[in-house]
C-alpha cells in the first residue's frame, strides 16, 4: 500500500528549513562584519607617538660616508648641497608593530644659489628605498625618530630601522 504525503506540511516544512538556512547565513554574515569591523578598527586606533627630533641617515656618495643627523621639528639642517625641514615624525609603541614615519621637505641649494624644492612627502623607516631622497650626489632616508635629542623616542628599537648602509638601486 502506497502512502499519501501531505504536500502541505511539506512544503511547510521546506519554507522553514530555507528560512533557518537564510537566517543561519545573514547571522554568519552578521557575525563576520562585526569581527572585520573590529579589527579595523583597532588598527584604525593603532597609537602614535609624536616625536621631537627626526633621525635621518644621510649619504655623501663622494667621501661614501654615512652620517647620522638628529633634526627638531621645524628646523632646517643643511647636508652638502640639501636642507631638511622635517615637520612631524610619529612611532608606535613597542607593543605593536613597527612604524616609524617622517613629514619632510628637502630642498636643494643650486650652482647658482637659489633653493629648490626636490622632496616633500612621507618617508618611512621600514622602506627606505621606496621613500628616500636620492639625488645625484647625497641619499637621504629616516631612521628613527626621538622625543628629544640623544634620547630614545616610547618606541623600542626594533622601530627604527639601522642607518648600516645606503639604500640600494643594484639589482
Amino acid at each position: 500500500m502506497r502512502k499519501v504525503r501531505n504536500t502541505r506540511s511539506d512544503f511547510s516544512n521546506a519554507t522553514s528549513v530555507m528560512h533557518l538556512g537564510r537566517t543561519a547565513i545573514l547571522g554568519l554574515v552578521r557575525l563576520a562584519l562585526t569581527l572585520t569591523l573590529l579589527v579595523v578598527a583597532g588598527e584604525a586606533r593603532a597609537q602614535q607617538i609624536k616625536n621631537n627630533v627626526a633621525v635621518f641617515a644621510a649619504l655623501d656618495k663622494v667621501t661614501a660616508r654615512i652620517s647620522s643627523l638628529e633634526i627638531k621639528m621645524d628646523e632646517t639642517v643643511q647636508f652638502g648641497a640639501l636642507k631638511v625641514t622635517p615637520r612631524i615624525c610619529y612611532t608606535r609603541p613597542p607593543t605593536e608593530a613597527p612604524k616609524t614615519s617622517v613629514f619632510v621637505e628637502v630642498d636643494e641649494i643650486t650652482l647658482s644659489g637659489e633653493t629648490q624644492r626636490i622632496f616633500t612627502g612621507w618617508m618611512f623607516a621600514q622602506s627606505p628605498g621606496l621613500h628616500a631622497v636620492e639625488h645625484p650626489v647625497f641619499d637621504l632616508w629616516l631612521t628613527n625618530c626621538k622625543t628629544r635629542s640623544g634620547g630614545q623616542s616610547g618606541a623600542s628599537r626594533e622601530n627604527s630601522a639601522r642607518p648600516t648602509s645606503a639604500p640600494s638601486n643594484n639589482r
